[in-house]
């Protein structure tokens, strides 16, 4: 009977009527409240004069009733209508928890390894192609603005050159000395079995000028300023600076990327030069101190000894390794999604990235110069 909801306790049972809807659910919920300690588990239930009836309402008649006399509400309430029925039962059953889905199948370990794998292959493909893109839309804006000086962002360019060239030479400078220290310490420790302690300088010569001055300088770029890029740059993105530079008819990658590839074009090689140098000089003073290695006669070694092609294979890989680090950076920078998360993520890779693709490529030059006999 539609009305009011009503909830009576007459004799032995409780009578409910009226409609229980989203309308009356404040006032049910209140009254409920009060009758729930009332209702005894043996108490008869009539709902003959239940009215309208909506979820909102199911959901507190069958929190009132409970789980047993939802059971046998087939029986105890005989004359409810069918449909109400079954309204009471999905709700009831939502309310247990019976209707969730069942759980997925389990699947083998090798599945999911196998699954892992090829996902893994296949986001390497796309990171792959994307960077191949990046490069050539960065080629193609360099060409643009190369024989056009009006284009050039000098301001930019020197800014970016401050913080990626002269601010890191102080780290560039003590890391490689005490390496070249270390290197001198090892190789004058395992020839000195064999009466050869002048190789140290060799050593020392040998692998600074063709791999560590370059390996260590590019390691310490990617950490430092390949994560700074894509942190400027996924900065810019989450703040929606890169949307505004598009609508004013400005090139991103005129803008952002090219005076950030020139100014690692520029500093790498430098800071290279510098770490060759300060290599050589911690070796130097390792055999000056345990080899009784003066240095005027530890740069006549170098003189006799050393060829400038070793000087030219160490110099020559910095430019490549210079224009990679800096569009790894950039590009991971336009990946950023907007949130906080987006931009460590973002930042972490890139540092991944680079360090990754300088190792290899330093690898595969090392292998093909020794074939070819430099």
């Amino acid at each position: 009977m539609s009305g009011p909801p009503s909830i009576e306790i007459r004799g032995s049972g409780l009578h409910i009527g009226g409609d229980w809807t989203l309308a009356h659910y404040g006032e049910l919920r209140r009254r409920l409240a009060g009758l729930r300690e009332e209702l005894a588990p043996g108490r008869a239930v009539d709902l003959d004069e239940l009215g309208s009836l909506d979820t909102a309402g199911a959901a507190l008649l069958v929190e009132l009733l409970g789980d047993e006399r939802m059971a046998d509400l087939e029986i105890l309430a005989p004359a409810l209508p069918a449909e109400r029925l079954a309204l009471l039962q999905a709700v009831a059953a939502a309310m247990a928890g019976e209707g969730e889905a069942p759980p997925s199948p389990r699947q083998s370990t090798p599945v999911v390894l196998l699954a892992r794998i090829g996902a893994a292959v296949q986001g390497l493909w796309e990171q792959s192609l994307a960077l191949l893109g990046f490069i050539g839309l960065t080629l193609s804006a360099m060409g643009a603005i190369l024989l056009r000086p009006r284009r050039w962002r000098i301001t930019s360019l020197v800014a970016h050159l401050e913080q990626s060239g002269l601010d890191a030479v102080p780290i560039v400078a003590l890391l490689t000395f005490l390496v070249g220290a270390v290197v001198a310490f090892l190789g004058a420790t395992i020839l000195s079995d064999f009466g050869a302690t002048l190789y140290t300088v060799n050593l020392v010569a040998f692998s600074f000028l063709r791999e560590f001055g370059v390996l260590l300088t590019a390691i310490l770029m990617a950490g430092r300023t390949a994560s700074a890029f894509t942190a400027q740059i996924g900065s810019m993105k989450a703040n929606e600076e890169i949307d505004a530079i598009r609508t004013l008819g400005l090139s991103p990658v005129e803008l952002l990327v090219l005076p950030r590839v020139f100014a690692l074009l520029i500093a790498l090689p430098m800071l290279t030069f510098i770490a060759m140098l300060s290599g050589m000089v911690g070796g130097a003073v390792v055999c000056a101190l345990a080899l009784d290695i003066s240095p005027a006669m530890y740069l006549s070694l170098l003189k006799q000894n050393i060829e400038l092609r070793h000087f030219l294979v160490g110099i020559g890989k910095a430019p490549l390794f210079a224009f990679l680090i800096a569009v790894i950076g950039c590009l991971e920078g336009f990946k950023v999604t907007g949130s906080a998360q987006s931009v460590g993520e973002r930042t972490t890779s890139s540092v991944v990235q680079s360090i990754f693709v300088v190792i290899l490529l330093d690898a595969v030059a090392a292998l093909f110069l020794m074939e070819v006999g430099w």
